[in-house]
């Protein structure tokens, strides 16, 4: 049995706008184990993202308890939620978030600057590699098409090393070859080891996973 890497036990996510609450979360458990391969669906309000963005540490859950390789996270501070965000989760987003004025090569190494790490282009150029993209280091994201940007995407949540990728939505920019061609890194990576959890609202795509989790009204209500 792979060893569990997150463990979510009765997570409440509570929104207050004046006298009003709105629990985004009621009581969310949910294992996850090295290795796993998850697609998360729902529909728009069903507390998809705000499961994901506690599980990345982004936010934090109004109750619950939540551990990451072990390790309870949700009394952290801030800067010790940064060093784990930046250390274990690598982030793919939809929108990419690459620095357009800057080349590929730099948008990757953008992490390593923030942990200090030396080395810095030799494992940006690896990271870029196993995308598929070590010809397009010098390219500026106007001159990549949204596949490729999103490869770039994905290569700067690498350089890490990251134990998790999260990935919020990463083929709803693109067309249907080129979100074909992202899930097939994903699944590539999680051939060697490393722990996807993908929020989508596509069945194609959410067929790549290994496990489907549905969510409704802040809650899990079924997984296959």
């Amino acid at each position: 049995m792979k060893e569990v890497i997150i463990e979510a036990k009765d997570i409440v996510k509570v929104y207050k706008t004046g006298n009003v609450e709105f629990f985004a979360l009621k009581g969310i458990n949910l294992t996850i184990r090295r290795g796993d391969f998850i697609a998360i669906m729902g529909p728009s309000g069903s507390g998809k993202s705000t499961c994901m963005n506690i599980l990345g540490c982004l936010d934090r859950p109004t109750r619950g308890s939540y551990k990451l390789e072990g390790k309870e996270v949700t009394n952290l501070s801030d800067s010790e939620l940064a060093k784990i965000r930046n250390k274990k989760i690598g982030f793919v987003f939809q929108s990419f978030n690459l620095l357009p004025r800057t080349d590929s090569l730099r948008n990757v190494e953008l992490p390593l600057i923030y942990s200090g790490e030396k080395e810095k282009k030799e494992k940006a150029m690896m990271a870029l590699e196993m995308v598929g993209l070590k010809s397009k280091a010098n390219n500026k994201p106007n001159e990549l098409s949204g596949g490729e940007q999103q490869r770039v995407a994905i290569a700067r949540a690498l350089v890490n090393d990251p134990s998790i990728i999260l990935a919020d939505e990463p083929t709803g920019n693109l067309d249907s070859k080129s979100g074909q061609e992202i899930m097939e890194i994903f699944r590539n990576l999680n051939k060697i080891g490393k722990t996807i959890i993908l929020v989508t609202h596509e069945p194609d795509i959410a067929a790549y996973a290994k496990k489907t989790i549905h969510f409704k009204d802040g809650m899990i209500v079924g997984d296959k």
